[in-house]
């Protein structure tokens, strides 16, 4: 008899994770207690507790030291279109702060990059609106288009951003250009767009310019340190501390997968996964908050799903089976599905995982996936 189930995913609860802890082990112990593990599963583990067993954390004051010495001292310094967040963003700003004579933070509009608005939404003609390369004061901002504080956070982040140290103020303009008026030396918040703007930025003058990713991106005494993030994917981590993005996950992936044949004579793929990369059809916020939906996989995990369009195969057919057959033959030929998107295995299934783990008290930072490759015919 078949089975009656196609993809299962299930939350495996873990104890709480320090640093220094052997989480190879913890997490291949945890899910060896929970479930029976097979080839082809997946074992999802979310970024933050690798980078925490790693003890990849900074001092704000750290990054005050980074921004010194790459810019020099006693310098104004732009930022460029950071998200509106205080878990990702208000610490790092904090930190830049304590390293320059003087801040100007340069806002987007309506929305940041992740879909946060700046602003009423209902007051924005995206249609009408011709003040694109206009450069607004908070003051003139507001004035133009109202106070705001944020639907769901309840906060006005320009009061925010302004509050965090008395050097800094706060500009919106929707070209990043704007900023050079002010100041020719530039970080580039923005998290997806980072290179384009940054490019952008130099062939319009810029003096020097770097990304967040080039913050923190090399070691340093016993900071913590990201080589190709920096300070993206941070996230707030105590009063005065961040936690990076986690280093090494290729390395880690496979010392689990490694780890599990060694136990349990299987080669589970692995994975570590951040934000998902989903947008909330409610508050149209884009979730994707860190660089990439997965910092790490073993191979297994590479390249997009080409699969068979159900529902196209069979419509009309007597024997379905079959004509689901002959399409899984042809597909197997090189022919491409029809209706296929083009996702990534590892963003699919990272965004998976972090639907089930959440972001709250679940305890679940590691998920496991059976099934996902297994198709109708597979019994």
């Amino acid at each position: 008899m078949k089975r009656r189930t196609g993809t299962v995913v299930s939350g495996i609860r873990l104890p709480f994770i320090s640093q220094g802890d052997d989480l190879v082990g913890i997490v291949v112990s945890s899910v060896l207690g929970a479930a029976e593990v097979r080839d082809g599963d997946v074992v999802a583990v979310t970024e933050s507790i690798v980078a925490i067993s790693q003890g990849n954390f900074a001092h704000i004051d750290s990054i005050a030291e980074d921004v010194e010495s790459r810019f020099g001292k006693d310098r104004h310094i732009g930022v460029v279109f950071p998200i509106l967040s205080r878990n990702r963003f208000a610490q790092i700003l904090r930190g830049i702060s304590k390293g320059a004579k003087k801040i100007t933070v340069l806002l987007n509009y309506p929305q940041d990059e992740v879909g946060n608005p700046i602003m009423d939404l209902k007051r924005w003609d995206p249609y009408g609106n011709g003040d694109g390369g206009r450069l607004f004061t908070g003051r003139e901002f507001r004035e133009e288009y109202g106070e705001y504080v944020h639907e769901f956070t309840k906060i006005d982040y320009i009061d925010l951003y302004e509050g965090l140290n008395d050097n800094i103020e706060v500009v919106l303009s929707r070209d990043p250009a704007a900023i050079l008026g002010i100041t020719k030396d530039v970080i580039v918040a923005d998290i997806h767009g980072r290179e384009a703007t940054r490019d952008y930025l130099l062939r319009k003058g810029a003096g020097k310019a770097l990304t967040l990713a080039d913050l923190l991106s090399g070691p340093s005494g016993s900071r913590g340190h990201n080589e190709r993030y920096g300070l993206l994917g941070s996230n707030m981590f105590g009063q005065d501390r961040v936690k990076l993005f986690p280093r090494d996950c290729g390395a880690f992936v496979h010392a689990v997968q490694d780890e599990f044949h060694k136990r349990a004579g299987v080669r589970p793929h692995v994975m570590v996964y951040a934000d998902g990369a989903f947008r909330d059809p409610v508050c149209g916020i884009w979730e994707l908050a860190d660089p990439v939906v997965c910092p790490g996989n073993t191979e297994g995990l590479e390249g997009s799903p080409n699969e068979v369009k159900l529902k196209m195969v069979v419509a009309g057919e007597d024997d379905k089976e079959a004509a689901l057959k002959r399409a899984m033959e042809s597909r197997d030929q090189g022919t491409v599905s029809l209706g296929t998107t083009p996702r990534q295995y590892k963003d699919l299934l990272g965004s998976l995982a972090d639907l089930v783990s959440g972001s709250g008290d679940k305890g679940t930072p590691v998920v496991l996936i059976q099934g996902y490759f297994d198709n109708l015919l597979k019994g």
